[in-house]
């Protein structure tokens, strides 16, 4: 039986070349193509590329012991193909893992055409079929509207509904580098960014232009309510004159070096590419209209005449109520040969979409060969990750990134005796990648031809 995975984001080209290397025959299906020579695209895409990166181009922190860099160790020991990919495509960020978008998309494309188990097939999708194939829905946050209503059909529920916000991007050309200054916060890693300062009354000035600024038309089928991690920026300032500078404008630890001081706030860019030629305003995703985009980012310093190859723009984000729906092996508690994955099935992060893309995969092909799927134990972040959308309440759920917060505590007495923040996490990511690296080994999901017995391991 072949598997069929819906969607050609991140989640989707991640389920279709794990399942592949392990022995399954795949057709993966992506509605965005070139029709009669023009593009047919989604409201948020820009290209017909497999794992088109539009909100930002960071997989998060890199630094050891915190919970992205475990979630990414796991899925580097798992021998995740598109986390791979991006440590190939990486750019300069910090202590971040940031890629450049269109390189890692034209790598993608590659795996994916290189691979002769996986036949990709351009149309949409709008029946699931379930019982007649083996199946991973991993369409993301721009779920078509026949496909939505199809899932509607199936699970005998509403699905749910948030929205982002795009950041913009800046031609770097255009930005006035006398004005602007490179680091990186608290002098971690390398200074890979460029940081826009502002004094008190630059920073006022621009906070009553944004929250006068007019937003974006509202179209019929938004209803605006946001992601709470994912605010646009002018949602946030509306919560108060300095909820900005401790957000996104966050000064702390990015003392300006040509004069020895802290700014009142800081506006931070970071490289979009390996070329350095464009740049993205981080944390400034935004529902503003183009115009007022534009007079508002100028009157960041730096930014006066700056040319900007995108602007901020909202987008639909579609999810199932996962608790009420999926077991912890990512399948339909009520139609078992369906599976979910990435940010349809409740979670948020490119790097966590990725990493419910491999589990997908793992739990397909183990159906494939007639088995159970073996979820990864509650002890790892990818478990952690999968436990909080399976098993948090339905009222009101919202979709999650991986956190310690998820991880299982320390027991009582450890964490009475190890008083210093950073030694219990280190100890929980210990005690994950071990679980990790057992459930790996041990379990049958391991052991078929074509695992990679040499993934990392450090």
């Amino acid at each position: 039986m072949r598997v069929r995975v819906i969607g050609g984001g991140l989640a989707g080209p991640e389920a279709a070349l794990t399942a592949a290397r392990l022995g399954c025959e795949v057709d993966l299906y992506e509605m965005r193509a070139i029709v009669d020579g023009k593009p047919r695209l989604t409201p948020a895409h820009q290209t017909t590329g497999f794992g088109e990166l539009v909100c930002s181009n960071s997989l998060k922190s890199e630094s050891p012991s915190t919970a992205p860099w475990l979630l990414k160790q796991e899925m580097r020991r798992g021998g995740s193909a598109l986390l791979r990919l991006a440590d190939e495509t990486a750019v300069p960020a910090g202590h971040a893992l940031a890629v450049d978008r269109v390189e890692f998309s034209r790598r993608i494309a590659q795996a994916i055409q290189a691979e002769p188990a996986i036949r990709v097939i351009r149309e949409e999708v709008t029946r699931l079929e379930p019982g007649n194939a083996i199946t991973i829905v991993a369409t993301g946050p721009l779920t078509s509207d026949a496909l939505s209503a199809e899932i509607a059909r199936l699970t005998g529920s509403s699905h749910l509904a948030f929205y982002d916000s795009i950041s913009p991007i800046v031609d770097a050309e255009s930005i006035d580098m006398n004005r602007v200054y490179f680091a990186a916060r608290w002098d971690k890693g390398t200074a890979d960014y460029i940081n826009c300062p502002m004094d008190r009354a630059e920073y006022n000035r621009f906070f009553d232009a944004l929250v006068e600024a007019e937003a974006a038309e509202q179209k019929e089928w938004e209803q605006l309510e946001y992601f709470e991690g994912c605010l646009p920026i002018e949602v946030l300032a509306r919560r108060g004159r300095d909820t900005l500078r401790y957000g996104p404008m966050k000064p702390v630890g990015l003392r300006d070096p040509r004069t020895g001081k802290t700014p009142w706030a800081v506006v931070q860019l970071r490289k979009e590419n390996l070329r350095a030629d464009s740049y993205n305003l981080v944390g400034f995703q935004n529902h503003l209209k183009y115009g007022e985009q534009a007079r508002v980012l100028r009157l960041i310093p730096g930014l006066e005449n700056a040319r900007f190859l995108r602007y901020g723009q909202i987008h639909r984000n579609t999810y199932i109520c996962a608790p009420a729906l999926l077991d912890e092996a990512l399948r339909l508690k009520e139609e078992p040969s369906i599976f979910f994955a990435g940010q349809i099935a409740g979670v948020e992060g490119y790097t966590e979409s990725i990493a419910t893309g491999m589990l997908a995969g793992i739990y397909a092909a183990a159906l494939v060969r007639g088995e159970k799927p073996t979820p990864v134990p509650r002890a790892t972040a990818l478990g952690s990750l999968v436990h909080y959308i399976t098993h948090a309440d339905p009222k009101g759920f919202q979709p999650a990134n991986i956190t310690f917060d998820l991880l299982p505590p320390l027991e009582e007495e450890l964490r009475r005796k190890t008083r210093d923040k950073k030694e219990r996490h280190r100890i929980q990511c210990a005690r994950a990648l071990a679980a990790f690296d057992a459930w790996r080994e041990q379990d049958s999901s391991a052991r078929v031809q074509g695992w990679p017995r040499n993934a990392a391991t450090s």
